[in-house]
Order: C-alpha cells, then structure tokens, then sequence
C-alpha cells in the first residue's frame, strides 16, 4: 500500500468525522435537535453543507486512493490523490470560513473545480 495514498486517505476520514462531530457540538450548544437556519451565512448550516458535501465524495474517493494506492502507482497518480485531498479541503474551509455562502468565494470554486478535475483523472486512470 502506498503511504500517500492512505494518508490522504486518512485525511478523509477525519474531515469527514470532524465535521460531523463540529455538528454535534454546535447542535448541543444551540439547543437545535435536527435541522438547521436555511441563512448562508449560519455556521450550523454552513457545516452541515460542508460536511453533506464531504459525505458525497470522500467514500468514492477514498475508494480509488485505496484501490490505486494498492497497484504500486506512479507519481502522477499519486499526485492526483494529493491534488484532490487538498480540493476537498479548500472545498470545506471556502464554505466555512467565509462570512456567507451566498456569494462567490475562490477557495470554494478551486476547490469544487479541482474536485471534478482529479477525480474524474483518477477514474481515467483506473484504465490504464
């Protein structure tokens, strides 16, 4: 197994379960049971968009650092794991850290756009 590719892995795994557990704690404090403020510019709900957005890709993407990472890959396909673990990660703080999601932000579209990018690259390399 390449280590690269569990660490990002990894990486994953803990942004995904962290934002899940931000969730839990700023539920507990606010009193709020399920849901959310439909406000852009709430944190529960911009964690709870950050943490769906997540849920959404980081089990496909987990899945092909795993299964690539375990065929010896080459730097390149390495590279794309990087690329992509870093994406989800800009992704998350672009939806979180700014003051609403209402408007644009780069972090966010770099991160959505990179995203796109190395997975479907990673997919393409599942072919070759």
């Amino acid at each position: 197994m390449n280590n690269v590719a569990l660490a990002c892995v990894v990486v994953l795994g803990l942004l995904l379960f962290g934002l899940g557990l931000s969730i839990s704690v700023i539920r507990f404090r606010e009193g709020t049971a399920s849901g959310c403020k439909p406000d852009p510019a709430n944190l529960l709900h911009k964690l709870v968009r950050a943490h769906a957005n997540t849920a959404e890709y980081a089990p496909f993407l987990a899945l092909l650092f795993l299964y690539l990472g375990a065929r010896s890959p080459p730097t390149a396909t390495v590279s794309l794991m990087v690329a992509a673990t870093v994406c989800r990660c800009l992704l998350v703080v672009g939806l979180i850290a700014w003051p609403t999601m209402a408007k644009f932000n780069p972090l966010r579209f770099v991160g959505a756009l990179g995203t796109y990018l190395t997975g479907v690259a990673l997919c393409v390399s599942l072919l070759l």
